[in-house]
């Protein structure tokens, strides 16, 4: 058997993999295309949920045909709100929760996540995980927003206290400065 390191992305999805379980709920807080929430749908099953959210009306409508497509569309409630709506949304324990920052593959590079709604969002996440659930933010450094909120992130990561969670940086050493990150937070 092999193991191949592609990319953050791919590193944050083989964690999901190993920790969502058939009839868990968790969060998708940036839809994107939706290939990550349709993964989510197939791992919680058909009594599980995932709640995913996107400030793009574009993405909302990509994932919800996506999900439509592979039948998976009963599994999943989509917010066309930034993700920072997620403490008012989510009152539900979550095993995971997985955020993919920068801006929307194919779309408008102008429009971005920024920390201050990131910031929220994954302090809502981080309070609503169960014991061995998991939060994936994968960071997309390399231009200036993206810079800024890797920045932030690493702060933020790195003040959480080790008595309630563990916090992994995943980075391509030898791929460059602006290469993505993958952080993974597990609560203890």
């Amino acid at each position: 058997m092999s193991y191949e390191l592609r990319s953050a992305r791919w590193i944050a999805a083989d964690v999901l993999r190993q920790v969502v379980q058939p009839g868990d709920t968790v969060v998708d807080a940036t839809l994107g295309n939706g290939h990550d929430t349709l993964m989510l749908c197939e791992l919680v099953g058909e009594t599980g949920r995932v709640i995913g959210f996107d400030i793009q009306p574009d993405a909302v409508e990509r994932t919800r045909e996506r999900l439509a497509d592979a039948g998976m569309l009963s599994r999943c409630t989509l917010y066309a709100e930034g993700h920072e709506h997620l403490s008012e949304r989510v009152t539900v324990p979550i095993r995971t929760a997985t955020f993919n920052l920068g801006w929307l593959p194919g779309g408008d590079k102008r429009i971005t996540t920024h920390w201050e709604t990131t910031r929220a969002a994954i302090s809502a996440a981080l309070s609503l995980l169960v014991k061995g659930g998991v939060c994936t933010i994968c960071a997309y450094p390399g231009h200036a927003a993206g810079d800024e909120e890797r920045a932030a992130l690493m702060a933020y990561l790195s003040a959480l206290r080790p008595q309630e969670y563990n916090v992994l940086h995943h980075r391509f050493l030898n791929a460059g400065a602006g290469a993505p990150e993958c952080f993974v937070v597990q609560r203890q």
